[in-house]
């Protein structure tokens, strides 16, 4: 029927989540993404238009599931604690996969292919929850911040994107841990002993 997806939708964009994330979004061609979804390419264009808006639907969907998950990690009452299971949280999620797939946003942010504005504008928007999260969570901090929130939060999201990148050459998740808990040592000092 007209109008009506003859497809498994979520089933169809987490297929296609996983070859983008394997592949990245300019290696990826529409004739993979249908054979890895199963869905014929005619469907995937009535559907979503074309590769782009195949990979806007996917992002949407990705980008919701990984707030959500980021922001049950920052619940604990302390905010060292959140923080450096927020960065335990990132680690795991870039080291995921059969090989070690990295951070989609950040993948496909250095992608040449993937400059067209209406990907641009979910990236930031991407980096924009997480800075929002954070700051969010260290609003509510009791302990002294070292740097003002807004600061902090984007210092904490920019090592993330750092982080992605360091991954590649030291996979090693204890010191990608490591590194995360100094910078959240300098922005929420731990307690002077006494």
């Amino acid at each position: 029927m007209v109008g009506i997806r003859q497809f498994n939708e979520e089933q169809t964009l987490e297929r296609a989540l996983e070859v983008f994330w394997r592949k990245g979004y300019g290696a990826t061609s529409m004739p993979e993404l249908a054979e890895a979804t199963g869905v014929l390419r005619g469907s995937l264009y009535n559907a979503y238009g074309d590769k782009q808006g195949l990979f806007l639907a996917v992002f949407a969907r990705y980008q919701q599931g990984f707030l959500a998950a980021a922001c049950e990690t920052l619940k604990p009452a302390d905010t060292r604690t959140a923080l450096k299971a927020f960065f335990s949280f990132a680690i795991a999620s870039m080291k995921s996969g059969e090989a070690a797939r990295g951070c989609l946003s950040t993948k496909t942010t250095v992608d040449e292919n993937a400059s067209a504005e209406p990907i641009r504008d979910v990236l930031r928007g991407m980096v924009d929850g997480l800075e929002n999260l954070l700051a969010e969570r260290l609003r509510q901090a009791t302990e002294p911040l070292a740097l003002p929130i807004a600061d902090a939060a984007r210092l904490l999201v920019t090592l993330t994107r750092g982080t992605v990148v360091i991954e590649r050459l030291y996979p090693d998740s204890e010191r990608l841990q490591a590194t995360a808990d100094a910078l959240v040592d300098l922005i929420v000092p731990p307690p002077l002993p006494v």
